[in-house]
C-alpha cells in the first residue's frame, strides 16, 4: 500500500502518500497535478498538517481518522498493484504514474 495514490482520472485533485505507517494528504489546484505530485515527498511541507496513522495487514487497510473515527476496509488490487479497490466505502485509488485508470 505504500506509495503515492490518487483518484482515477485525478477527479478530486487529491493525492495520498502512504509511507511508514503515516498517510499524508496533498491537494492540487491546477491543470497538471501529476507533475506537481511527482515533486512531493512524504513529510514535506506541501502536505496538509494533519497526518493520519495507518496499518495494512492481511489486505485490510485501517486509517485512524482521529477523534474515534476509523476507515477500515479490505482492499483488492488490480493492474499489477497499480489500482487499489476499497471495498468499503466503495471507491478506488490508482498509484501515481502506474498508467491504471
Amino acid at each position: 500500500m505504500e506509495g503515492k495514490w490518487t483518484y482515477p482520472g485525478n477527479s478530486q485533485n487529491t493525492m495520498y502518500i502512504y509511507e511508514n505507517g503515516i498517510r499524508y494528504t496533498y491537494y492540487c489546484i491546477g491543470s497538471d497535478c501529476d507533475s506537481l505530485y511527482n515533486t512531493f515527498q512524504a513529510g514535506d511541507t506541501n502536505s496538509i498538517p494533519s497526518q493520519l496513522n495507518y496499518t495494512f495487514i492481511n489486505d485490510t487497510l485501517r486509517v485512524d481518522l482521529n477523534f474515534g473515527n476509523e476507515l477500515v476496509t479490505p482492499i483488492t488490487f488490480e493492474c499489477d498493484g497499480g489500482k487499489a479497490n476499497f471495498t468499503t466505502p466503495g471507491y478506488s485509488l490508482v498509484r501515481l504514474n502506474s498508467g491504471c485508470n
